[in-house]
């Protein structure tokens, strides 16, 4: 379902966090299952480094992780391969960035415009809802190989 817990891969602290942040990375089967274990892991690191469950910011988060999880998921995926998610909470304590990688480099998102109609098809309200949750957004190809990461940040009030 994952990479190995236990790897270098999964929990990584940068160094000093009061410097760099903490950074939470790993990989996840490119199945529904694995876009909620994502999330639900999400979730716990969040609320070990002091955004708590049940607020705001919190909530706000785990919405963003469930959506491009499930974007990875749905639109992302390729037969046995995985997508990695890496959530960053920057040292400043004001923002945390969520970056989604998957290895589908021909199917890219679609930046919602001002004229689209949330609830004019079953596709697509989830960038929407990403994008009035986020203070940037956007996708890079992936680096290291075919696909895309698709990374929003989310500014935490201070």
């Amino acid at each position: 379902m994952m990479t190995k817990p236990d790897s270098t891969s999964s929990t990584t602290e940068l160094g000093d966090p009061a410097k760099t942040g903490r950074v939470f990375e790993m990989c996840f089967t490119s199945t529904p299952r694995g876009a909620r274990l994502a999330r639900r892991l999400a979730a716990l690191r969040l609320d070990e480094w002091g955004i708590p469950y049940d607020s705001h910011p919190h909530d706000d988060l785990v919405l963003i992780v469930a959506e491009l999880t499930a974007n990875a998921v749905r639109h992302g995926h390729v037969a046995g391969r995985d997508f990695r998610l890496r959530v960053h909470a920057f040292a400043d304590g004001g923002t945390v960035r969520v970056e989604v990688t998957d290895t589908r480099a021909e199917r890219l998102p679609r930046r919602p415009t001002a004229h689209d109609d949330p609830g004019a098809e079953a596709t697509g309200r989830g960038l929407i809802l990403v994008a009035s949750l986020a203070a940037r957004w956007d996708w890079r190809p992936r680096p290291d190989g075919p696909g895309k990461t698709v990374w929003v940040e989310y500014a935490l009030a201070k």
